[in-house]
């Protein structure tokens, strides 16, 4: 089985771009699914669905989004095998630039927009840097100068990512995609020496646990403190 994470911040267009690519590899007879993780609430099970694509949703609701991903990659596999799937696609929330939720030996994907600011690469963590493949969207909608700079901007912070603008209107770049998809590396369909490429932030506090009270008596266990000039 093939396991592909695809990670990137709210509204970059990872959904739109994954139909659009996922419907390119089911058009040449490979079954293919997605699990869509998020906090709240997402529709984005609905659109998947109608586009045919076999979809599970994992709502975090309290907890971290990535976090809650993590502990149920064995659900994810007992999904996949449930449907018999050949790929599987984890589309994370990407609410929290800073989490990792790419997998040693798994296909990691970033998707980014190109309207998100120039500054954005640089204040993004472990899923731009250890991506294997850089998605851009939204390059429709700004001149070719600025396509071309944010790219450079990307792939400085990403040296070894693939760089590939897609258009999740109109398809434009999904087969490329698709083909990377479909050469992604097979996996374990066990947990068996599965491994994060970066660990998770730390974070293990009062507020973690339910505390609303402000105020340093009641933060206990791990924070951080200002430091005042």
């Amino acid at each position: 089985m093939q396991l592909i994470t695809v990670a990137g911040p709210p509204s970059s267009g990872k959904t739109s771009v994954l139909i659009k690519t996922l419907e390119a590899i089911m058009a040449v007879g490979v079954k293919a699914g997605v699990v869509k993780f998020d906090c709240l609430l997402t529709d984005d099970d609905t659109i998947y669905a109608q586009a045919g694509i076999p979809v599970q949703k994992g709502l975090s609701g309290v907890l971290c989004p990535d976090h809650y991903f993590v502990s149920n990659i064995d659900r994810v596999l007992e999904w996949s095998g449930k449907w018999q799937l050949r790929m599987t696609v984890i589309e994370s929330a990407g609410l929290c630039n800073r989490c990792s939720p790419h997998i040693k030996g798994a296909l990691a994907v970033c998707v980014l927009d190109n309207v998100s600011g120039l500054h954005t690469p640089k204040k993004i963590g472990p899923m731009l840097k250890l991506a294997d493949v850089v998605v851009i969207t939204k390059g429709d909608i700004v001149s070719q100068a600025e396509r071309e700079v944010f790219a450079y901007r990307v792939q400085s912070v990403a040296p070894r990512a693939r760089i590939i603008q897609v258009n999740g209107r109109s398809g434009q770049g999904s087969h490329a995609l698709a083909q990377l998809f479909l050469n992604a590396p097979a996996m374990t369909e066990t947990l068996e020496h599965l491994q994060l490429r970066f660990p998770m932030p730390a974070a293990l506090c009062s507020y973690c646990l339910g505390e609303t009270r402000v105020g340093t008596d009641y933060q206990i266990g791990q924070f951080r403190k200002l430091n005042i000039d």
